[in-house]
């Protein structure tokens, strides 16, 4: 069966792009292997209508939805190629099928890599975090910490201060310079540029290299971020460099530099949010489904 369009990742920016385009009665299959970036955390903050919810049950619920419309499918396998043929292309999954559509939607995602500390990864997306706006307000302006990953962490400690008192373990990243150690002064934040050895407890206890130990309600670090999919480089989408790691070039419409591929989601913005890939999903659905009526 050949569909309209095929949508890679079923998370929440792929789903939003489903369902504009089911919605118009277009033939969509998505194409999932129900690894979500957020699958670590147990609840969602900062998303109109589900704030607080487990982010399970806010993909759960919106996959249901989707897949009520009678032009809907679902594949839960991997995408491994792609390639085009004639004015659509023609997607390889791991399981071996050839699938055809004539729009491309990628919503893969990223990965996330974390600093390599011990104790962090236990704790990631349940006491160490990324976003202040999705996790800050449950630290009930406790006892914050900023993991420095690079110069770029000044941003989260300046931000901190009005989720709690904040503490930036410079950890060797960066040293402040005079301006930035004004910055931080005038925000409150105490500098500790003692190197991170170790986080244990059940929240977020910090151990320094000197031997002492800050205990914290929760910790902020940055991660370097990798695109979760290998379909990107064999259609030859343009990339943006962001910060923390390369995204995919979009227009205002979610497409890609490559005619009739559109992206959205973490693969297609600097920063991550539920919301931010919801709209992102809803802005790539209704452009793809432009695409198929005018060209």
């Amino acid at each position: 069966m050949s569909h309209d369009v095929i949508i890679v990742g079923g998370s929440y920016a792929g789903l939003s792009a489903g369902l504009q385009l089911v919605r118009a009665r277009r033939r969509v299959l998505v194409i999932d292997a129900g690894k979500r970036r957020n699958r670590f955390a147990e609840h969602s903050h900062g998303f109109l209508g589900q704030d607080g919810r487990p982010p399970a049950e806010i993909a759960a619920d919106g996959r249901a939805e989707f897949m009520d419309y009678p032009t809907a499918d679902w594949l839960t396998d991997s995408a491994t190629s792609v390639q085009r043929e004639g004015e659509g292309f023609v997607v390889g999954v791991r399981s071996g099928a050839r699938l055809p559509a004539r729009r491309l939607i990628l919503a893969g995602g990223v990965r996330d890599e974390l600093p390599t500390i011990p104790g962090l990864v236990e704790r990631w997306g349940r006491s160490i975090f990324h976003c202040p706006y999705c996790h800050g307000y449950e630290l009930d302006q406790g006892r914050i910490g900023v993991l420095a990953a690079s110069e770029l962490s000044m941003h989260h400690a300046l931000m901190l201060p009005d989720w709690g008192h904040t503490t930036l373990f410079t950890n060797g990243a960066f040293v402040p310079s005079a301006e930035q150690w004004g910055q931080l002064a005038n925000r409150g934040v105490v500098v500790e540029p003692e190197p991170v050895r170790a986080i244990s407890g059940e929240r977020a206890n910090v151990h320094l290299g000197d031997g002492r130990e800050v205990a914290l309600d929760g910790l902020f670090t940055l991660t370097r971020t990798h695109l979760d999919s290998t379909l990107v480089d064999q259609l030859g989408c343009q990339l943006t460099a962001g910060h923390t790691g390369s995204y995919i070039q979009v227009s205002e419409i979610q497409e890609t530099s490559v005619p009739g591929v559109f992206a959205c989601g973490d693969a297609a913005l600097p920063a991550g949010s539920v919301a931010l890939a919801v709209g992102s999903g809803a802005r790539a659905g209704t452009g793809a489904h432009a695409s198929l009526m005018f060209r």
